[in-house]
């Protein structure tokens, strides 16, 4: 018994050391020791010109003050980013100003910005906002046309009538519609995902996607950058050209300092032969359909698209291929395509997308529009809770006016640090009448509103800084579909899963917990 008892603790020594050793050697490590370096010789650089320059300390002092003045009259900034570089530049003059000026004029996020500007501007006629379908909005709903006016002008995606919503409750259900239509394909085929990793899942779709570029089917596939450091081989899109598949990496993680590398693509988005699109916050791995085990039951949700709306959807692939390309090409030959009436539709189905560069906020603008004009409920699902005030208000004063306020959490997170801050904001939360519960069974990555019975959202953008402000994201609002029924029975099955959130709790969290949630807090807009 006692040699048993030996050996397996042996056993899982080695295993340990193995362990270490693959994560010293690991893509990831490397890349983390090598931005972990510069940042120490940026560190000494600032420290050394700090004690070179003591002389002018007060003159510097006057300096970084018109500087903060600047931030502060910025016109378009957040303004808990202007708070926090106040304070840095404030307290450590010299490195806060040149740190600020190394963030603002990064030369890749300048040309980005313009490269984007350029491609929106080609973008702007291909979709027409029809007047019949204005109308109808106008007398239906006149703030649902304001807000369809809003994306129109900013995402350049008008409000559809003629298309069709089908909901899917977690991933396994969209995995086996996802499977079918691929398979179905008969023009083209766009796939855009934050996440894809070699699986069950991938491997399946790889397969069909192979066989569609046999039978003459045009097949792009953009993943975001990010998937090369844990999840793919390095250079994984030459695989896939070598199978005939138009294949990139979007905005590939190098080892530099550089904060481009905040702005991810974390769009799920697949479109096939312009008539058909999903997204919502299911990627092409296998803990998102459940075949793998992560952080307990992995909740998410999707929608797929049928009919004249799945073009926004297109438009948004289209814009984010041409980021890199030399030549705009022309769109029409995936826009202009036959969507055929489709029988038993209902209500308008309004596609949008977000990026970071165009100083609009659409994602969260739908948000707080939705919260804003809610008159009954609004009932949120998100992995992430890490908001501003804006949105605070917004979300308390619902509450106030008699709204019910839901919001479902995740019972295991998948980071401890984003959970930790997320329960900062519960306790202010539930005090105004928001209730706040945790989904037992496992992890939520739904990104999803559902209100009033007559409008909701489903799409890629978390309650979080990064989702709302730094990342590509994408969504399909919905007004007066038979589908939202669906999504509110879901939301209300998932509720009957999870624990409500009491003040109590929030209180008997340890001294220590609550310390590093409001150490978290100051830096929360950088996570």
């Amino acid at each position: 018994m006692e040699s048993r008892a030996k050996e397996t603790a042996k056993k899982t020594a080695k295993k340990g050391k193995n362990g270490i050793v693959k994560l010293i050697f690991s893509r990831i490590f490397i890349f983390a020791l090598l931005i972990f370096l510069q940042l120490l010789v940026l560190f000494y650089f600032f420290w050394h010109v700090n004690e070179q320059f003591k002389i002018f300390y007060d003159f510097i002092r006057i300096i970084t003050v018109f500087l903060v003045l600047y931030i502060v009259n910025e016109k378009k900034s957040d303004p808990t980013m202007k708070m926090i570089w106040s304070i840095v530049i404030l307290i450590i003059p010299i490195f806060g100003a040149l740190l600020y000026l190394f963030v603002k004029f990064q030369p890749t996020s300048v040309l980005l910005r313009k490269r984007l500007e350029v491609i929106n501007h080609r973008s702007d006629n291909y979709l027409e906002y029809k007047t019949d379908i204005k109308d109808k909005l106008q007398k239906d709903d006149p703030l649902i046309e304001n807000l369809g006016e809003y994306i129109y002008k900013y995402s350049g995606c008008p409000p559809y009538e003629n298309s069709k919503i089908t909901y899917f409750a977690s991933g396994e259900e969209k995995y086996d519609y996802l499977i079918k239509k691929l398979k179905e394909a008969k023009s083209f085929i766009f796939l855009e995902y934050f996440i894809i990793e070699e699986g069950e899942v991938w491997n399946s779709v790889l397969e069909i996607i192979k066989q569609k570029v046999k039978e003459g089917v045009e097949v792009r596939v953009i993943y975001d950058g990010m998937c090369s450091l844990t999840k793919l081989p390095m250079g994984y899109f030459k695989e896939l050209r070598e199978y005939g598949i138009k294949a990139k990496s979007f905005n590939p993680m190098r080892p530099f300092l550089s904060t481009h590398q905040n702005n991810r693509d974390h769009r799920k988005n697949l479109v096939i032969d312009g008539t058909i699109a999903f997204t919502g916050g299911i990627n092409l791995a296998d803990e998102y359909m459940n075949l793998k085990e992560r952080f307990g039951y992995w909740k998410d949700t999707a929608v797929m698209i049928e009919g004249e709306a799945a073009k926004s959807f297109t438009l948004l692939f289209l814009q984010m291929w041409n980021v890199d390309e030399e030549i705009i090409g022309d769109y029409n030959k995936y826009l202009d395509v036959d969507c055929p009436s489709l029988p038993d539709t209902s209500g308008y189905i309004i596609g949008y997308g977000d990026e970071p560069f165009d100083d609009e906020k659409v994602g969260e603008q739908v948000y707080l529009s939705l919260i804003n004009t809610a008159k009954k409920y609004v009932h949120i699902i998100t992995p992430y809770l890490v908001i501003d005030n804006v949105m605070m208000e917004a979300l308390t004063f619902a509450a106030k006016r008699g709204v019910d306020v839901k919001i479902i959490m995740p019972g295991i997170p998948d980071k401890a640090y984003a959970y930790c801050l997320a329960r900062t904001y519960y306790e202010e939360l539930i005090k105004n009448g928001v209730e706040i519960y945790e989904f037992t069974p496992g992890f939520t990555h739904a990104k999803q509103f559902v209100v009033d019975d007559d409008k909701a959202t489903v799409g890629t953008i978390n309650l979080d800084y990064r989702s709302l402000y730094l990342h590509f994201e994408c969504g399909c609002l919905m007004y007066k579909n038979k589908e939202i029924s669906l999504i509110e029975d879901d939301f209300e099955k998932t509720l009957q899963k999870s624990k409500k959130i009491t003040l109590e709790d929030c209180r008997n969290r340890s001294a220590l917990y609550k310390l590093c949630g409001s150490i978290l807090k100051m830096i929360a807009p950088l996570m």
